[in-house]
């Protein structure tokens, strides 16, 4: 038990660590703000262990970097207890925002009544896909119109750096080009995978450019869901001399139906990396897009400029 002036003897005492001084000190990380909305994360695609797993990484990436953040997972096709559905997700968000405002009032302390969003959505998609997002606006709907959607999570520098990172693991890039080695199945053009047709491979074309700018190679969008759009990029990219050319899909992972990446790795004739996945930078990202709808902003990550 405490007393007045600090722990009961016995007791561990936690004391802060003191803060460096000096213009070289590190910054104080920033915390959640006390009773800020939960950050959800909405899911797309088929759910399963797997896409589970790869959305509670990312939420664990953003409660790190946000001490004190409360944040949730729901799915777009959310089956129940094991999956979530977004709508259930958030319905319980405001639910339990009540709940605590009404004990608080109980136990007789001081307590403002809740207003603004229970909830802040942030869709677990790179780009702009309209089917999506309109199942994400309907579940905000059954929900209650109780939570905030912030925008998808490109274009964006940090995207660039992972789609780099990807290739680089399937030997289609070299890691650093600065370095002076070579890799033999280094792609000299690249063939950058979305879906959500037109609108998605004109905002995956800007991610593109960045990334053109690292790799010092050639860059072309192309949607997965438009039948020949993949070919007639690998065609134009051919055309332009490029003769080895690699697949890097411009994904997450869950909004990437099975056997869709295969078929156009195919289509290309080139090789494919893997999709961008819990890659440390979707998780400072989805917090980003948080931290943007509540107008706080959180230490900038290193090597992050803005567009």
């Amino acid at each position: 038990m405490s007393s007045p002036t600090g722990p009961a003897s016995g007791l561990p005492v936690r004391m802060p660590r003191p803060r460096q001084s000096g213009r070289h000190r590190r910054p104080e990380p920033a915390a959640a703000p006390e009773g800020a909305p939960a950050l959800v994360l909405a899911v797309p695609g088929t759910p399963s262990d797997a896409i589970r797993a790869l959305a509670e990484e990312v939420v664990s990436i953003a409660r790190s970097e946000l001490p004190g953040l409360e944040a949730a997972i729901g799915f777009l096709e959310g089956d129940g207890n094991e999956f979530p559905s977004l709508a259930s997700v958030l319905t319980a968000a405001a639910t339990l925002r009540t709940e605590r405002y009404e004990l608080a009032l109980a136990a007789g302390r001081e307590a403002t009544a809740p207003t603004g969003p229970a909830a802040v959505v942030v869709p677990l998609l790179a780009g702009p896909d309209s089917a999506q997002m309109r199942q994400v606006r309907q579940a905000l709907m059954d929900g209650g119109n109780t939570a905030e959607l912030t925008d998808v999570l490109g274009p964006h520098p940090l995207l660039a750096e992972a789609l780099h990172v990807r290739l680089s693991e399937a030997g289609l890039a070299r890691a650093d080009r600065a370095r002076l080695f070579t890799v033999a199945t280094a792609a000299d053009g690249i063939i950058l995978a979305t879906v959500g047709g037109e609108e998605a491979v004109q905002a995956a074309g800007i991610t593109g450019m960045l990334l053109a700018a690292r790799l010092a190679v050639p860059v072309m969008a192309a949607a997965l869901d438009q039948e020949g759009s993949i070919a007639s990029v690998a065609e134009q990219l051919r055309a332009a001399g490029a003769e080895q050319l690699a697949l890097a899909p411009y994904l997450i992972g869950p909004e990437l139906a099975d056997g869709l990446l295969d078929e156009a790795s195919k289509e290309a004739g080139c090789a494919a990396a893997e999709p961008l996945g819990a890659y440390p930078a979707i998780g400072k990202l989805v917090l980003s897009q948080y931290t943007a709808a509540l107008g706080i902003a959180p230490q900038q990550p290193q090597g992050a400029p803005s567009l």
